[in-house]
Protein backbone atom coordinates (compact mmCIF):
# COMPACT_ATOMS: atom_id res chain seq x y z
CA UNK A 1 0.00 0.00 0.00
CA UNK A 2 1.59 3.24 -1.17
CA UNK A 3 -0.09 6.12 0.15
CA UNK A 4 0.36 8.99 -2.42
CA UNK A 5 -1.32 6.84 -5.10
CA UNK A 6 -3.16 4.45 -2.83
CA UNK A 7 -6.66 6.17 -3.07
CA UNK A 8 -5.91 7.15 -6.42
CA UNK A 9 -6.39 3.71 -8.19
CA UNK A 10 -8.03 1.90 -5.67
CA UNK A 11 -11.92 3.58 -6.13
CA UNK A 12 -15.72 3.02 -5.02
CA UNK A 13 -16.84 -0.68 -5.15
CA UNK A 14 -19.00 -3.54 -4.45
CA UNK A 15 -16.28 -4.29 -1.90
CA UNK A 16 -17.01 -1.16 0.20
CA UNK A 17 -20.70 -1.35 -0.36
CA UNK A 18 -20.39 -4.83 1.24
CA UNK A 19 -18.87 -3.90 4.89
CA UNK A 20 -21.30 -0.96 5.35
CA UNK A 21 -23.81 -3.91 4.89
CA UNK A 22 -22.46 -6.04 6.59
CA UNK A 23 -21.72 -3.71 9.84
CA UNK A 24 -25.47 -2.23 9.28
CA UNK A 25 -26.78 -5.73 9.40
CA UNK A 26 -25.15 -6.35 12.94
CA UNK A 27 -25.93 -3.62 14.29
CA UNK A 28 -22.79 -2.42 15.57
CA UNK A 29 -21.84 0.96 17.28
CA UNK A 30 -18.13 0.82 18.26
CA UNK A 31 -15.56 -0.44 15.68
CA UNK A 32 -11.56 -1.16 15.14
CA UNK A 33 -10.82 -0.75 11.40
CA UNK A 34 -7.13 -2.50 11.89
CA UNK A 35 -5.14 -1.45 8.65
CA UNK A 36 -7.19 1.07 7.99
CA UNK A 37 -4.21 2.69 5.71
CA UNK A 38 -5.09 5.90 4.02
CA UNK A 39 -8.63 5.97 5.65
CA UNK A 40 -10.15 5.61 2.33
CA UNK A 41 -12.77 3.10 3.62
CA UNK A 42 -12.94 4.49 7.29
CA UNK A 43 -14.30 8.02 6.42
CA UNK A 44 -17.23 6.55 5.11
CA UNK A 45 -17.76 4.38 7.90
CA UNK A 46 -17.40 7.45 10.06
CA UNK A 47 -19.83 9.25 8.15
CA UNK A 48 -22.27 6.10 8.66
CA UNK A 49 -22.32 7.01 12.33
CA UNK A 50 -20.11 4.72 13.93
CA UNK A 51 -17.50 5.19 16.62
CA UNK A 52 -13.92 4.17 15.30
CA UNK A 53 -10.56 3.05 16.22
CA UNK A 54 -8.36 2.97 12.75
CA UNK A 55 -4.85 1.72 13.32
CA UNK A 56 -2.40 1.03 10.73
CA UNK A 57 1.95 0.73 11.19
CA UNK A 58 2.41 3.24 8.07
CA UNK A 59 2.74 6.62 9.44
CA UNK A 60 2.11 8.27 6.52
CA UNK A 61 -1.00 6.58 5.80
CA UNK A 62 -2.23 7.60 8.98
CA UNK A 63 -1.03 11.24 8.02
CA UNK A 64 -3.06 11.11 4.93
CA UNK A 65 -5.51 9.91 6.19
CA UNK A 66 -6.01 12.75 9.47
CA UNK A 67 -5.95 15.30 6.13
CA UNK A 68 -9.15 14.09 4.97
CA UNK A 69 -12.76 15.21 5.96
CA UNK A 70 -14.84 13.16 8.08
CA UNK A 71 -16.80 13.45 11.69
CA UNK A 72 -15.02 13.00 14.68
CA UNK A 73 -15.73 9.78 15.67
CA UNK A 74 -12.19 8.41 14.40
CA UNK A 75 -9.52 7.77 16.84
CA UNK A 76 -5.96 7.20 14.58
CA UNK A 77 -3.49 4.92 16.02
CA UNK A 78 0.28 4.61 14.53
CA UNK A 79 0.27 0.71 15.45
CA UNK A 80 -0.67 -3.21 15.27
CA UNK A 81 -3.06 -5.14 16.68
CA UNK A 82 -1.48 -5.35 19.99
CA UNK A 83 -2.93 -1.63 20.40
CA UNK A 84 -6.68 -3.11 20.55
CA UNK A 85 -8.02 -2.41 23.76
CA UNK A 86 -9.56 -5.24 25.58
CA UNK A 87 -13.25 -6.13 25.41
CA UNK A 88 -14.42 -2.60 23.78
CA UNK A 89 -15.33 -3.07 20.53
CA UNK A 90 -18.45 -4.47 18.62
CA UNK A 91 -16.80 -5.27 15.72
CA UNK A 92 -12.86 -5.90 14.52
CA UNK A 93 -12.86 -5.43 10.72
CA UNK A 94 -10.06 -5.32 7.92
CA UNK A 95 -10.67 -4.62 4.75
CA UNK A 96 -8.34 -4.94 0.97
CA UNK A 97 -7.27 -8.31 2.16
CA UNK A 98 -5.56 -6.79 4.29
CA UNK A 99 -5.58 -10.26 6.00
CA UNK A 100 -3.11 -11.68 3.54
CA UNK A 101 -0.16 -9.18 4.76
CA UNK A 102 0.51 -11.24 7.65
CA UNK A 103 2.95 -13.96 6.46
CA UNK A 104 3.75 -16.55 9.19
CA UNK A 105 1.52 -19.01 11.39
CA UNK A 106 2.43 -17.10 14.26
CA UNK A 107 1.50 -13.54 13.06
CA UNK A 108 -1.96 -14.54 11.87
CA UNK A 109 -2.58 -16.30 14.99
CA UNK A 110 -1.39 -13.23 17.12
CA UNK A 111 -3.58 -10.76 14.77
CA UNK A 112 -6.60 -12.98 15.13
CA UNK A 113 -6.17 -13.49 18.92
CA UNK A 114 -6.03 -9.43 19.71
CA UNK A 115 -9.12 -8.52 17.20
CA UNK A 116 -10.63 -12.08 19.79
CA UNK A 117 -9.43 -9.83 22.70
CA UNK A 118 -10.83 -6.76 21.98
CA UNK A 119 -14.21 -7.50 21.00
CA UNK A 120 -17.04 -7.63 23.06
CA UNK A 121 -18.87 -10.50 23.91
CA UNK A 122 -20.81 -11.37 20.74
CA UNK A 123 -18.66 -8.98 18.64
CA UNK A 124 -17.85 -9.70 14.86
CA UNK A 125 -14.64 -10.17 13.88
CA UNK A 126 -15.26 -9.65 9.77
CA UNK A 127 -12.51 -9.00 7.11
CA UNK A 128 -11.46 -10.65 3.36
CA UNK A 129 -9.10 -12.36 2.04
CA UNK A 130 -8.62 -13.97 -1.65
CA UNK A 131 -9.26 -17.76 -2.61
CA UNK A 132 -5.93 -19.13 -3.70
CA UNK A 133 -8.21 -21.52 -6.05
CA UNK A 134 -8.95 -18.95 -8.25
CA UNK A 135 -5.06 -17.97 -8.92
CA UNK A 136 -5.79 -14.43 -9.25
CA UNK A 137 -1.98 -14.19 -10.11
CA UNK A 138 -2.40 -15.17 -13.17
CA UNK A 139 -4.65 -12.47 -14.17
CA UNK A 140 -2.47 -9.58 -12.30
CA UNK A 141 0.44 -11.06 -14.63
CA UNK A 142 -1.14 -10.69 -18.01
CA UNK A 143 -1.62 -7.17 -17.45
CA UNK A 144 1.16 -5.12 -18.53
CA UNK A 145 0.00 -1.53 -18.63
CA UNK A 146 0.69 0.69 -15.57
CA UNK A 147 -1.88 2.11 -13.34
CA UNK A 148 -2.12 5.81 -13.76
CA UNK A 149 -2.08 8.87 -10.58
CA UNK A 150 -1.34 12.02 -9.97
CA UNK A 151 1.26 13.78 -7.33
CA UNK A 152 -1.11 15.67 -5.23
CA UNK A 153 1.56 18.30 -4.74
CA UNK A 154 3.41 18.78 -7.79
CA UNK A 155 0.55 17.74 -10.60
CA UNK A 156 2.98 15.71 -12.04
CA UNK A 157 1.81 12.44 -13.34
CA UNK A 158 2.63 9.16 -11.99
CA UNK A 159 2.92 5.65 -13.76
CA UNK A 160 2.61 2.81 -10.97
CA UNK A 161 4.06 -0.60 -12.44
CA UNK A 162 4.16 -4.17 -10.61
CA UNK A 163 6.53 -6.89 -11.25
CA UNK A 164 5.71 -10.03 -10.24
CA UNK A 165 8.14 -12.18 -8.73
CA UNK A 166 5.95 -15.57 -7.79
CA UNK A 167 5.39 -18.20 -4.92
CA UNK A 168 7.97 -19.38 -2.26
CA UNK A 169 5.51 -22.28 -0.86
CA UNK A 170 2.44 -20.06 -0.45
CA UNK A 171 4.11 -16.67 -0.23
CA UNK A 172 3.75 -14.59 -3.48
CA UNK A 173 6.42 -11.57 -3.62
CA UNK A 174 5.97 -9.05 -6.19
CA UNK A 175 7.65 -5.41 -6.48
CA UNK A 176 5.73 -2.06 -7.17
CA UNK A 177 7.47 0.90 -8.33
CA UNK A 178 6.25 4.26 -8.96
CA UNK A 179 7.88 6.58 -11.61
CA UNK A 180 7.62 10.12 -12.84
CA UNK A 181 5.81 9.52 -16.60
CA UNK A 182 7.45 12.79 -17.77
CA UNK A 183 10.97 12.19 -16.22
CA UNK A 184 10.47 8.21 -15.77
CA UNK A 185 12.49 9.06 -12.46
CA UNK A 186 11.84 6.60 -10.03
CA UNK A 187 9.48 8.39 -7.16
CA UNK A 188 8.86 4.66 -4.93
CA UNK A 189 10.20 1.55 -4.97
CA UNK A 190 8.43 -0.82 -2.51
CA UNK A 191 8.43 -5.14 -1.94
CA UNK A 192 5.62 -6.72 -1.31
CA UNK A 193 4.68 -10.45 -0.15
CA UNK A 194 1.00 -11.44 0.29
CA UNK A 195 -0.07 -15.11 1.78
CA UNK A 196 -2.58 -17.17 0.60
CA UNK A 197 -4.54 -19.01 2.67
CA UNK A 198 -6.85 -21.79 1.89
CA UNK A 199 -10.52 -21.39 3.63
CA UNK A 200 -9.99 -24.43 5.64
CA UNK A 201 -7.45 -23.08 7.13
CA UNK A 202 -8.79 -19.84 7.96
CA UNK A 203 -11.67 -21.64 9.30
CA UNK A 204 -9.97 -23.42 11.33
CA UNK A 205 -7.44 -20.64 12.89
CA UNK A 206 -10.36 -19.03 13.88
CA UNK A 207 -12.01 -21.22 15.54
CA UNK A 208 -8.78 -22.28 17.72
CA UNK A 209 -8.74 -18.78 18.80
CA UNK A 210 -12.23 -18.72 19.91
CA UNK A 211 -14.51 -17.49 17.09
CA UNK A 212 -17.85 -19.21 16.67
CA UNK A 213 -20.85 -19.06 13.88
CA UNK A 214 -18.14 -18.39 11.41
CA UNK A 215 -19.44 -17.54 7.92
CA UNK A 216 -17.65 -17.54 4.40
CA UNK A 217 -18.95 -15.26 2.08
CA UNK A 218 -17.90 -15.22 -1.48
CA UNK A 219 -17.62 -12.31 -3.86
CA UNK A 220 -19.38 -9.80 -1.96
CA UNK A 221 -22.61 -11.36 -2.22
CA UNK A 222 -24.89 -11.89 1.35
CA UNK A 223 -24.06 -15.88 -0.16
CA UNK A 224 -22.16 -18.93 1.30
CA UNK A 225 -18.57 -19.16 -0.37
CA UNK A 226 -17.50 -22.01 -2.93
CA UNK A 227 -14.60 -23.41 -4.89
CA UNK A 228 -15.14 -21.11 -7.25
CA UNK A 229 -15.34 -17.72 -5.30
CA UNK A 230 -12.89 -15.25 -5.86
CA UNK A 231 -12.83 -13.34 -2.74
CA UNK A 232 -13.93 -14.77 0.71
CA UNK A 233 -15.38 -12.26 3.39
CA UNK A 234 -15.17 -14.09 6.82
CA UNK A 235 -17.47 -13.59 9.63
CA UNK A 236 -17.05 -14.92 13.07
CA UNK A 237 -18.40 -13.32 16.77
CA UNK A 238 -16.77 -13.77 19.64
Amino acid sequence: MIPLVYDQINVWGKDDEFFLGLLNKINAKKIADLGCGTGRLTTHFAKAGYRITAIDPNEEAIEYAKSKEYPDVVTWIVGDSTNLQTNAFDAVIMTANVAQVFLTKDSWKNVISDAHRALKSGGHFIFDTRNPLAKVWEQWAKDETPDVATDQLSGEQLEIWTEYEGFVEDVFTFYETVKNARTDEIVIHEKRQLKFRTQEEIYESLHQVGFSKIRTYGDWEFKQATEETKSFIFHGVK
